[in-house]
């Protein structure tokens, strides 16, 4: 019996809207970053783009658990000597909750030329408001 490996051009990619009001940080990320890997699907073939175009909304009212949102600590270093940068979680996702939603969901997917090109199929709004009605997207319900 032969293997299926999946093609570029024959895979169907489809939108979905991801609501973000009320779920941990963490389970929305592994949730997303498997929907823009393609996991869902039976044709998921790991070295090619099998994943769909997520929008998550409501990024603003993402939760932590715990004491995640004091305790736990972004860096970044900006390649000059001194200069990380570190900022806790509870600032982050006041001013930046994209940015915060986009670098967890980062961490989720390969780190090479595929994973650049699935993250690119990720769009985060901090309210209830998208542009992308004309795709029509499904919307999917994370439980939290």
């Amino acid at each position: 019996m032969r293997t299926y490996m999946a093609k570029p051009n024959e895979v169907e990619k489809k939108w979905y809207v991801v609501d973000a009001k009320g779920i941990p940080l963490g389970r929305l990320a592994s949730k997303v970053a498997a929907l823009l890997r393609g996991k869902h699907k039976p044709q998921f073939t790991p070295g090619v783009d099998c994943g769909d175009h997520v929008i998550i909304i409501n990024a603003d009212k993402v939760v932590l658990t715990g004491n995640k949102a004091e305790d736990k600590i972004r860096y970044s270093h900006t390649l000059y000597p001194g200069g990380l940068k570190a900022v806790k979680y509870s600032e982050l996702l006041e001013k930046r909750p994209d940015v915060a939603l986009t670098k967890t969901i980062w961490g989720m997917l390969p780190h090479n030329r595929l994973g650049r090109q699935q993250i690119k199929k990720l769009k985060v709004y901090r309210g209830a408001e998208h542009p992308h009605v004309a795709q029509k997207p499904e919307t999917i319900t994370i439980e939290g």
